[in-house]
Formats: C-alpha cells, sequence, structure tokens
C-alpha cells in the first residue's frame, strides 16, 4: 500500500496570455475549477500509475477538506480513483484549500494557495491514521500542511520501517535531522537550492544533490523541468533526460513525476526505471490542462 498524506485543494485555473504586471488588469481566457493540491495530485497519480492489474498497489490518503462543496467533490474525485478515504477528515465550519492558479500562452504558471482545512491537519490526525499506515509499504508527503504535523508524520513512518518519500514543496527550510529520516528526497531545483542554503541562480544539480546528501538524505532526485531529472542514489550519481514535448500547462507536473516514480517502486521496478516512468508520465501531462485532469493512466503511457 502507498499511503500519501498532504493537501487536497480546488484548483481555480485560469488562461492568460501573459502573465499580469504588478497593478495591471489583463484580459483572461478560460477558467476551471479543477481538483489539486499536490498530496491530493500525487496520491492520484499513484493510483492511476499503478495500474488496474491483479495485485496493483492500493493507494490511501491521509488529509482534510472543509464541509463545502469543494470538499464534497474533492472527495469524490479521490474515490472515483480508487483511493481509500477512510482518513480524508472533513472539519466543520472550514473551507476547503483552493489555488489561485494563472497559466501564460508558453504553459507556465504561477500560483497563490489558501491552505484552508489543509493548514488543520494536525498530529492527531496523523496518530488516528497509525493503523492505516502500518499496513504501507511506502509513506509520501510534502509540504503543503504544517510542519510540524509532516515532521509528526515522517518520525511516526521512519518508527514502523516504511519507506519514506518528501517533495519539499512549497519550497521551504526543515527542522535539523528531518533529512536523516528520509529516504527519497525529491526537490526541484529552487526547492533543492534552499534546502542546502544556497542561491538557485546558477546551481548545479549534482553540486546541490551532493549538498543534500550531505544534510543527510540518502538518496536525492532533482526534477529539473525540461532538463530531465538528475538523481544522487546509493549506487551513484546518474542523469535522465527528459522527453521532448510540447507544454501546454506544466501544472502538477512534478507531482506527476512523484507519483510515477512511487507507484514504480511500489511495483518492483528498480530505482532507475521508477524514474523513467515518472518522467514518461510528467511529460504527458504537460500536454494536458489542469492538475488532476493532465495526470495519465499507466496505459496510456505505453
Amino acid at each position: 500500500m502507498i499511503v500519501v498524506i498532504g493537501s487536497i485543494n480546488m484548483d481555480l485555473v485560469l488562461r492568460v496570455p501573459r502573465m499580469p504586471l504588478p497593478g495591471e488588469t489583463l484580459t483572461g481566457g478560460a477558467f476551471r475549477t479543477i481538483p489539486g493540491g499536490k498530496g491530493a495530485n500525487q496520491a492520484v497519480a499513484c493510483a492511476r500509475l499503478s495500474g488496474k492489474v491483479a495485485g496493483a498497489q492500493q493507494v490511501a490518503m491521509v488529509g482534510c477538506v472543509g464541509d463545502d462543496a469543494f470538499g464534497a467533490t474533492l472527495r469524490a474525485a479521490l474515490v472515483g480513483d480508487g483511493i481509500i478515504d477512510s482518513h480524508i477528515t472533513t472539519l466543520p465550519g472550514v473551507a476547503s484549500g483552493i489555488a489561485s492558479i494563472l497559466v501564460d500562452d508558453n504553459g507556465q504558471n504561477s500560483i497563490v494557495i489558501a491552505g484552508g482545512a489543509n493548514d488543520l491537519l494536525s498530529p492527531a490526525h496523523i496518530d488516528a491514521a497509525q493503523g492505516l499506515i502500518e499496513q504501507a509499504d511506502i509513506v509520501v508527503l510534502q509540504l503543503e500542511t504544517p510542519m510540524a504535523t509532516v515532521v509528526h508524520a515522517i518520525k511516526l513512518a521512519r518508527s514502523l520501517g516504511k519507506t519514506v518519500v518528501l517533495n519539499p514543496a512549497p519550497a521551504a527550510s526543515l527542522p535539523n535531522g528531518v533529512l536523516e529520516l528520509v529516504d527519497y528526497l525529491i526537490p526541484n531545483e529552487i526547492e533543492a537550492a534552499m534546502l542546502a542554503g544556497v542561491s538557485p541562480d546558477g546551481a548545479d544539480a549534482g553540486a546541490l544533490a551532493a549538498a543534500l546528501q550531505k544534510l543527510g538524505s540518502d538518496n536525492v532526485i532533482i526534477t529539473l523541468g525540461s532538463k530531465g531529472v538528475h538523481a544522487a542514489l546509493y549506487g551513484g550519481d546518474f542523469t535522465f533526460p527528459a522527453e521532448v514535448v510540447q507544454a501546454v500547462d506544466t501544472t502538477a507536473a512534478g507531482d506527476t513525476f512523484i507519483g510515477g516514480f512511487v507507484a514504480g517502486l511500489a511495483s518492483g521496478m528498480d530505482e532507475a526505471e521508477a524514474i523513467q516512468q515518472g518522467q514518461r508520465a510528467a511529460a504527458w501531462s504537460v500536454t494536458k490542462p489542469g492538475a488532476q485532469t493532465s495526470i495519465p493512466h499507466l496505459h496510456e503511457l505505453f
């Protein structure tokens, strides 16, 4: 089983010709509401990229939604992808999380998040889900929920002998000692530079990965967008070039990569094969609009 602990948002997506300047009003294009949130996106990617064959990994989600229309829609979307929702908590009198997303004509995005119910995911929710986590092979986390909760969940998962995957996004500093508890750290370049304490301008992926390994991470996989992936693993350092595609919308590409990678590991792939599956899925996703609407199923990749 794969257990994903993290955020569940409704994405409010607006197409724009370009990003507006400060104080500027632009006329936009199409507007859509699409289920998202880094945690939910990664759960959906894990579920879809595990396939529908016998022995496919079950995926469960731990998170919070509000008692509003968005919350009901978000839960239904996850259940529709076969994700176990027994530890998704609906909080009374609280709004569900949302992300306001602008996507320009080059497929690049700009995102502002209002955490809502995600901000109330607590260590108590993690403790309540311990029985679920005990069934997991891999536990996946991000940083769109309170840091204290993320750290508590990492410590619990590690104490139970689970493989821990951390996507340190949005970029934030981590408490001392946390990286030592993470089996796979998967940042992008900006997140890697922040964790390493260096400027992202001109930073070398290999040097960043080495710095993060010195801070405690056994395996560091840095996603580089169109430049591919740099992986610093037990077996050495490797670079995986990206597939060349015409990007329509890069929203959730990183989440899709993580889901593909984790699903691959859970199915018995070695790290290189799992990375390549994640890359193939991420490349497919950027050719489609939206977050969860762009995440492929396994059969679509082959």
